[in-house]
């Protein structure tokens, strides 16, 4: 049985979420974050691959979202791409995630077609909003991370460089400086985060 230690902000894994684990041979967390950094890397070459033939409007979909997440963790949790059916200690009540999720997607596509806000700040509200949401059992900000630079690169513009280390698996200043800016954003001040994803 692996013992999890989690990082400053990181969602805890309910004891049946724990069991979902596919390679059997991981015994520690940090053979696990290793394990965990190979399945992204593999989902990014997925993700550059679909994103020469999506849209916004196709990125901005439950299904895309679920789907990003599967590429993500497909290798690591059986639970991948599905959303989580337990309270966390951030989220909305999971039964609301669905509705919560469709809102803001709705939102978004409203939004970028107004020309509400620029594209960076855009994507750094979805990002914010999707973490708040916290769709899955785990993953959620580097997932919500992911899902931000696919809205970019739809647009035509640079994927944010998250404070220079995408993964941001472990604890750690630039950790430290990621959450704060997002307990920011919680009272709709979005300027650190925005900052932190263009260092």
């Amino acid at each position: 049985m692996i013992h999890y230690e989690y990082a400053v902000g990181a969602t805890p894994l309910d004891p049946d979420e724990s069991v979902g684990l596919i390679p059997s041979h991981i015994s520690n967390q940090s053979e696990l974050n290793t394990w965990e950094e190979a399945n992204i890397a593999q989902a990014e070459i997925w993700l550059d691959k679909k994103l020469k033939r999506l849209t916004s409007s196709m990125i901005l979909t439950e299904d895309f979202v679920r789907a990003l997440h599967l590429q993500m963790f497909n290798r690591t949790w059986r639970w991948s791409g599905k959303f989580r059916k337990s309270n966390k200690n951030i989220g909305v009540d999971w039964t609301y995630i669905s509705v919560k999720l469709d809102d803001l997607l709705k939102n978004i596509q409203y939004q970028m077609r107004q020309q509400i806000y620029s594209i960076d700040e855009l994507a750094i509200r979805f990002h914010h909003q999707l973490v708040w949401i916290h769709p899955f059992p785990n993953g959620n900000g580097r997932h919500a991370r992911m899902m931000a630079d696919s809205l970019l690169k739809s647009q035509g513009c640079d994927r944010f460089s998250w404070g220079g280390d995408y993964s941001l698996s472990t604890m750690n200043t630039l950790r430290k400086e990621y959450i704060d800016s997002l307990r920011k954003a919680d009272n709709a001040d979005y300027s650190e985060l925005i900052k932190f994803a263009r260092t």
